[in-house]
């Protein structure tokens, strides 16, 4: 994933943080902002010239914290899938993929936010619960 990528990246915003969207105070740009910094890794799932998901991650500092922060060491993921390409595992691709670049840039865990009732998926993929707030719960895994 490179900057040519961010404007497919904002469109999967919606998608990641469609349940957090409705409130202007919540920054969701910062997850695509200035993309390509330090930090800055992911994946996209693709079928011919159809781009239909996405997965990565960036580090945010304690000053302007991500959903999912836990410190600034520590990568805060987002993924998404376009509806229509749901349920036949590109989900569970993409973040097997982003755990595997992560462990490779030498990252010892990983977090995320997640909706309440929605964590069993990241749950199965090694995601603990970390925190809970504002109707959202922080995860993490040890990677």
């Amino acid at each position: 994933m490179d900057k040519q990528d961010v404007r497919f990246l904002r469109d999967m915003l919606r998608h990641a943080y469609h349940w957090r969207m409705a409130d202007p105070d919540l920054p969701v740009y910062r997850y695509v902002q200035n993309w390509g910094r330090p930090g800055d890794a992911g994946v996209v799932a693709f079928e011919g010239r159809n781009v239909y998901g996405a997965a990565w991650y960036r580090l945010f500092t304690e000053d302007e914290p991500g959903f999912g922060f836990v410190d600034a060491r520590t990568p805060e993921l987002t993924i998404a899938v376009v509806p229509g390409h749901r349920g036949h595992g590109a989900g569970a691709e993409l973040l097997e993929a982003l755990l595997a670049r992560a462990r490779e840039d030498g990252y010892p865990r990983i977090s995320l936010s997640a909706q309440p009732g929605q964590t069993a998926f990241y749950e199965a993929h090694g995601f603990h619960a970390v925190g809970e707030d504002e109707g959202a719960v922080t995860m993490a895994a040890d990677l």
